[in-house]
């Protein structure tokens, strides 16, 4: 519905206002994938397409365009901010090197090991208010974040600790803060194109790589590399984009079919991406000569401790900005992991 205002300029009881004009129904909104059919962002965007077009009587459509549609991850982030698509997934391994602050999720050992606390944490109105103005920064309009599991390793070898990644030439997301969790261990860190990941991977021109493990079996890294490590060392987030003055242009019924389909799809992601790990891990150890190894706490611990220099290079590229969002995070992880605490001692009769 288009909202209205009193003239303050009549003359001769005539309006030189002019009210915006109704859209001509159907509307398409683009929407475009980092990752490819059948993978989390794909059911995702499936679900807020039915969501939208539900809610909306199919005057809204989408057209959803899976990765390699209409180029890389960097490429969608650049057709979002002018406005050549309306819709996108950002995740913050490209999106760091134009917003700084997103890279702490590509920071090591910062996530909470309870992953209902992140669920909750990535939903807090709290988190998404301190990124709006970074993303707005760069004509974004940030939607959503959405927790797509837990990153783990693919090589020819176990990487059990830093010495093990010694030299070791490790595929990253193409921002510079992925690459310094990495060089924390002593790594020889590349970053590549999503796309390019395979064939590096079986022409030996790197030694591994890092991704959910719904992406390793989708994208086929299991069958050139021998073995998964489970390190859980962060949960790969991505987030929900659209250009900002396409969104602050929208008739109000279409700000609030938006906003109102990705509060319920939220749900659909963190079940989704639950389903894909599992099954997905199953499916290559059913398929592949592929070795397992889950790391101890006390070698995570080992891990976190070496990571922990790159929050400082964090905080130098981001100053007062990713302070404030360092701080707010880590209070909120505490607050709600003590929340959850108490929920479980008076589940227990504590």
């Amino acid at each position: 519905m288009a909202g209205c205002s009193d003239d303050q300029n009549a003359n001769n009881g005539e309006s030189t206002a002019k009210s915006p004009e109704a859209p001509e129904y159907p509307v398409t909104w683009r929407f475009a994938l980092e990752e490819i059919e059948g993978s989390v962002q794909h059911a995702y965007a499936e679900a807020l397409k039915e969501r939208i077009e539900e809610r909306s009587d199919g005057r809204i459509l989408i057209d959803v365009f899976p990765y390699g549609s209409l180029g890389t991850s960097t490429q969608l982030t650049e057709l979002v901010r002018n406005g050549s698509v309306n819709l996108a997934f950002a995740s913050p391994g490209h999106l760091a090197d134009k917003v700084p602050e997103v890279g702490i999720f590509t920071l090591h050992f910062v996530l909470p090991e309870d992953t209902s606390v992140t669920r909750q944490l990535l939903a807090s109105p709290e988190l998404i208010t301190l990124f709006e103005q970074p993303y707005a920064s760069q004509n974004m309009k940030l939607l959503a974040f959405v927790p797509e599991g837990w990153m783990a390793w693919t090589a020819d070898k176990a990487l059990r600790t830093p010495e093990d990644f010694q030299g070791f030439r490790i595929r990253t997301m193409t921002s510079d803060i992925a690459e310094e969790a990495y060089r924390a261990y002593g790594a020889e860190p590349s970053q590549i194109p999503y796309s390019q990941v395979y064939s590096d991977l079986q022409l030996q021109k790197i030694d591994g790589q890092s991704n959910p493990v719904f992406a390793i079996e989708e994208m086929d890294f299991y069958e050139v590399q021998s073995t998964l490590t489970v390190a859980r060392p962060a949960q790969f987030v991505s987030s929900v984009i659209s250009n900002l003055e396409w969104y602050n242009s929208l008739q109000e019924n279409q700000q609030q079919w938006l906003d109102n389909a990705l509060k319920d799809v939220a749900e659909i992601a963190w079940e989704t991406q639950e389903e894909l790990n599992q099954t997905r891990l199953q499916k290559m150890l059913e398929e592949a000569q592929l070795s397992v190894v889950r790391l101890t706490d006390a070698e995570r611990e080992v891990f976190r401790e070496a990571s922990m220099p790159v929050r400082d290079i964090y905080l130098e590229r981001t100053g007062e900005s990713g302070q404030q969002i360092m701080g707010t995070l880590l209070q909120l992880i505490k607050t709600l992991e003590a929340k959850n605490q108490e929920s479980a001692d008076s589940g227990n009769g504590g």
